[in-house]
């Protein structure tokens, strides 16, 4: 994506399938758009096909994934793995309950970065942008 320096980040934020909790996640939208950034948010019910359209039509330059539903090991690597398909080198950012032993499995599938309940405001923030500035690598 060839974007202005200064322009800031734009993100996609979803839930995905039929889980039905997304206090959390306009919560983040808040905080993300309070730090500064573009926050698209497409609610509840989305599939991953969704998602990667909605990437691609806004120009957005991260993904954030809610998950409460145990379906992280599933859902996070096929959002992933779309946007590769796509030829979108867009991060994904997954936050909700996921277990400790799951992160690396995460990481492995190419998970930019894992949010657990309580995460503040800043750090919210911190692993888009870090995420954002470092993909690619």
């Amino acid at each position: 994506m060839n974007k202005k320096e200064n322009a800031p980040i734009r993100i996609v934020l979803a839930k995905l399938g039929l889980d039905g909790h997304d206090r959390g996640l306009k919560v983040v939208a808040r905080m993300l758009r309070d730090a500064g950034m573009e926050v698209v948010y497409l609610g509840l019910r989305q599939t991953t096909e969704m998602v990667v359209t909605a990437v691609e039509q806004e120009d957005a330059d991260a993904v954030g994934i809610s998950m409460h539903n145990a379906g992280h090991l599933t859902l996070a690597p096929r959002i992933v793995k779309a946007l590769e398909d796509a030829g979108l080198d867009v991060p994904v950012v997954v936050g909700g309950i996921v277990p400790e032993s799951d992160l690396e499995a995460m990481a492995e599938a190419g998970v930019a970065g894992v949010l657990g309940p309580g995460s503040s405001a800043e750090d919210v923030a911190t692993c888009v942008r870090e995420a954002v500035a470092t993909r690619g690598e």
